[in-house]
């Protein structure tokens, strides 16, 4: 049988073991591979850039012409807030004639951290009551044309 002291070193090997930072980070994203990127050059066709490439993360959506690729690092410790290591953004715009105009590669450093506003705008809808928002309409639908309380109009 163990002894107390053999157990309690054991569970702080097994807890130093579970602290390993490499279990806590997550890979997010869709980032192709750099030697995919290098085979897209100007004035490639949309279509050749998705098959090479896939499918973007995003397609900006006041201006299609903009594919954004991306992908992130996240690690997370506990009850601690995650935290971004590292992110890659490859932007690829488009001209007119769905042709390759530019290529941009953007790293963590050239990014913004935005912060999130506290700040609420009032919604009414909130501020109705339990038996109003799921009984509120109860008896007001009518499906065969009937007048109020099922009398024929």
């Amino acid at each position: 049988m163990m002894s107390i002291n053999k157990m309690f070193l054991l569970g702080i090997v097994f807890c130093l073991a579970a602290c390993n930072n490499s279990l806590f980070i997550s890979h997010t994203g869709n980032m192709p591979s750099e030697d995919k990127v290098k085979m897209v050059f100007k004035g490639q066709s949309k279509n050749d850039v998705l098959n090479l490439l896939g499918s973007p993360s995003n397609i900006v959506s006041f201006d299609q012409n903009t594919w954004i690729y991306m992908s992130s690092d996240i690690k997370k410790v506990a009850f601690m807030a995650p935290k971004e290591i590292n992110r890659d953004v490859l932007v690829i715009k488009f001209n007119r004639d769905g042709n390759v105009s530019s290529i941009d590669k953007l790293g963590q450093e050239q990014g913004q951290v935005l912060t999130v506003e506290k700040e609420q705008t009032p919604n009414h809808e909130q501020k109705i009551g339990f038996f109003r928002k799921y009984f509120g309409g109860v008896g007001q639908y009518l499906p065969f044309g009937k007048g109020q309380a099922g009398m024929e109009p």
